[in-house]
């Protein structure tokens, strides 16, 4: 990403609240025949040392990345919109986009068949758990043994991650607070998940 220091997020448990809250990820890997890049769900690995995190590839994924033989990057992107000028001061015009997003780079360790099960089981539960008749892949243990074998799980444990936080920390309160506001409103460019970040960023600023 751009090097911008007044944006740079370094810690380690905002990170991993990043992860927590958008667990849809990109992996992208430079390989002997290219660049590839995936999309899976990831899940935090809560007890571990660092950041760490499990998911899955579908076959054969895992030729395609070269999991294992060298490192990735695994992006993660939170909350983020178009922020227009006219939330500024009057005699502001240019946009930009407002986001929270991170780079996470390690070298990938592939999971045994019994801890791949282990991980999608786990993770079909930590997704399930706010149904109101969570599914469980122990509903036929034997289908679903069979249907892992399509897959390979993984095991990222982050060895650096390069973190943003753009969130007009540049504007004074006073815009800073309209741009929140027309994030919670109804117009065009809502978003609601973005503006409950900028007031973590500006509330934390303001203390």
């Amino acid at each position: 990403m751009r090097h911008t220091p007044q944006y740079l997020l370094t810690d380690v448990e905002e990170v991993k609240r990043l992860i927590r809250e958008n667990p849809w990820a990109t992996i992208v890997s430079s390989t002997s025949t290219g660049i590839v890049a995936s999309h899976y769900p990831v899940v935090l690995e809560e007890d571990a040392e660092g950041i760490s995190i499990v998911s899955h590839v579908g076959r054969p994924d895992e030729r395609l990345h070269e999991l294992g033989q060298h490192e990735v990057l695994v992006i993660i992107q939170g909350p983020h919109g178009y922020i227009s000028p006219g939330w500024y001061e009057n005699d502001d015009f240019v946009p930009t986009w407002n986001h929270v997003t991170a780079h996470l780079y390690g070298v990938p360790e592939l999971l045994s068949d019994q801890e791949n099960f282990r991980v999608l089981s786990e993770l079909t539960d930590h997704f399930e758990r706010r149904m109101p008749q969570p599914k469980s892949l122990t509903i036929d243990e034997t289908a679903a043994q069979r249907l892992a074998k399509g897959t390979v799980g993984l095991r990222l444990r982050v060895t650096r991650f390069d973190a943003r936080l753009k969130l007009s920390q540049n504007k004074t309160p006073e815009v800073a607070d309209r741009i929140i506001g027309a994030l919670e409103g109804d117009g065009a460019y809502s978003s609601p998940e973005l503006a409950a970040e900028m007031r973590r960023v500006h509330v934390r600023a303001a203390d």
